[in-house]
Parts: structure tokens; C-alpha cells; sequence
């Protein structure tokens, strides 16, 4: 596989498995936001696949969720 199409399926299960994860916990998108600290369209944003989110989420999401940052991101189940 090229590079970029790797990139593109890790964030197709970042995505899924991010909306998962807050969908299980009960929370809407802008509860999620809140208790991380960003605002509801980057959460918006992550879920649909139109930005990408940094290190800085990526950890604090694992962190939230009690999650590693390879769970979120695909590379263990």
C-alpha cells in the first residue's frame, strides 16, 4: 500500500471507533468536546473524517477513554 492510502484507513477506524466510544459512554459530540477541552465541530470534524486530528487529541481521547492511542488509531485491537 502507498503511504496516503494507509493514512486513509487509519482514519476511517479512528473515526469509527472514536464516535463508538463516545456513542457507548452516552455523550453527544459537544458533551465529548466539553470534557476534553475543543469544541464540538472538531469533534464533528474527526468523526466525519474531514481533518485529522493532532498528537495532542489523539492522547487526550485515549486518556479520556481509558483507550491506548493505538487502539483509537487501528494499529491493536
Amino acid at each position: 500500500m502507498r503511504y496516503f492510502h494507509i493514512i486513509i484507513l487509519i482514519m476511517e477506524i479512528f473515526k469509527e471507533r472514536l464516535k463508538e466510544l463516545r456513542v457507548d459512554k452516552g455523550l453527544t459530540q459537544k458533551q465529548l468536546a466539553a470534557e476534553i477541552g475543543c469544541v464540538q465541530s472538531a469533534v464533528n470534524n474527526w468523526e466525519n473524517g474531514n481533518r485529522v486530528p493532532n498528537a495532542m487529541a489523539i492522547i487526550t481521547l485515549a486518556k479520556y477513554f481509558k483507550v491506548s492511542a493505538d487502539y483509537l488509531l487501528g494499529l491493536e485491537d
